[in-house]
């Protein structure tokens, strides 16, 4: 007996409700596979995807204000502040004071945070080989994320042109 719950339009390829048809879906899918397969080699690190990502930026400019960590990061500060306390606790990031402007918080690695870097070294490497892409489709895949991510902050701030 066909499902009474499914109408002749639902079982369309371009039908534009489908789920198995949602840009979206595959990302989100694609993110949360990818973020569970780093915490096995994070684990290793004791952090976390987030506190990876900031310690990307840290390894990348040190001594930098919050505002860059949350440009870089793309997480806003009240998620960062949280990360930045855990790693400061695991004594992996100190804060000091801007001398420029007493008001900001310079984000600075300890010799443990440096350090740290040396065992991540291979993680992007690692990451890559999970998948079956060749560099240049993963370079076409990040170059396409970023023109996505570009595109919908455009539209939220009401600047876009179409």
């Amino acid at each position: 007996m066909p499902d009474s719950r499914v109408s002749p339009v639902d079982v369309e390829s371009d039908n534009p409700l489908l789920l198995r048809n949602q840009l979206c879906h595959s990302l989100y899918s694609a993110t949360n596979a990818v973020i569970r397969a780093y915490r096995p080699l994070l684990e290793p690190l004791d952090l976390t995807y987030a506190q990876y990502l900031v310690m990307l930026t840290l390894w990348e400019c040190d001594g930098v204000p919050i505002k860059h960590l949350v440009e870089d990061t793309r997480l806003d500060a009240g998620t960062l502040t949280p990360i930045l306390k855990r790693l400061e606790q695991k004594g992996l990031i100190s804060r000091q004071r801007s001398r420029e402007d007493e008001r900001q918080w310079l984000m600075l690695l300890t010799d443990a945070g440096r350090a740290l870097r040396c065992q991540a070294i291979d993680i992007p490497d690692k990451m890559f080989c999970m998948s079956s892409l060749t560099l240049e489709q993963a370079q076409a895949l990040k170059q396409t994320a970023e023109q996505i991510y570009q595109d919908v902050l455009r539209q939220e701030s009401g600047s876009g042109t179409r």
